[in-house]
């Protein structure tokens, strides 16, 4: 009795090492640096553009763009993600580049998510997660945190998978800095 126990131990063991993290990472790597960026037509909120109801990718041709994932408004990390991002606001902006965050949350609660936390920026509503799952960061409910900077022409430059909130946004300025000097 005692080896058919530890066989099914080594079964679910087996099965939760090769078969989870399949689920978790598998496409991870199918959008690629240097290639053009999933577009996107979702609904939203911005506070400073509250008549704008929907934005695609082609909103944001012509400038840089920070496109963020992140599981739930009003959680601890993703609020941390989100002011760390308002508090470099002017610093993004200054080098010609929008912020914007994705998540399954639907309008109303990202209306009040930054109404509550004071963000200047547009956070995204993807209800069905299908564009989050065009940029492998989408586990059913929720966005998985990863981060895309893509340039003016709409080309992934840069790509963030399984962020750290805390720093996350200081991390993705220096980069910027160095991906503007790289297509300037």
């Amino acid at each position: 009795m005692k080896r058919r126990k530890f066989i099914k131990y080594i079964i679910l063991f087996t099965s939760i090492i090769c078969v989870k993290p399949k689920r978790l990472f598998a496409s991870i790597n199918s959008v690629s640096l240097g290639k053009k960026a999933p577009d996107f037509l979702l609904n939203g909120f911005n506070k400073n553009n509250k008549n704008k109801k929907a934005w695609s990718l082609e909103d944001f041709l012509g400038e840089w763009l920070i496109l963020y994932f992140y599981p739930k408004d009003f959680s601890s990390g993703c609020t941390l993600q989100a002011k760390g991002f308002q508090d470099n606001l002017s610093n993004f902006k200054r080098l010609n580049c929008s912020i914007v965050g994705i998540s399954s949350d639907n309008k109303e609660e990202h209306e009040s998510f930054c109404t509550s936390s004071k963000l200047g920026y547009t956070l995204l509503s993807d209800t069905t997660g299908e564009i989050s799952n065009s940029y492998d960061s989408w586990l059913d409910p929720y966005s998985k945190r990863n981060t895309f900077m893509i340039n003016p022409k709409g080309i992934v430059v840069y790509k963030w998978i399984g962020v750290r909130p805390i720093g996350h946004a200081q991390e993705v300025l220096e980069e910027l800095i160095k991906q503007k000097k790289i297509y300037a």
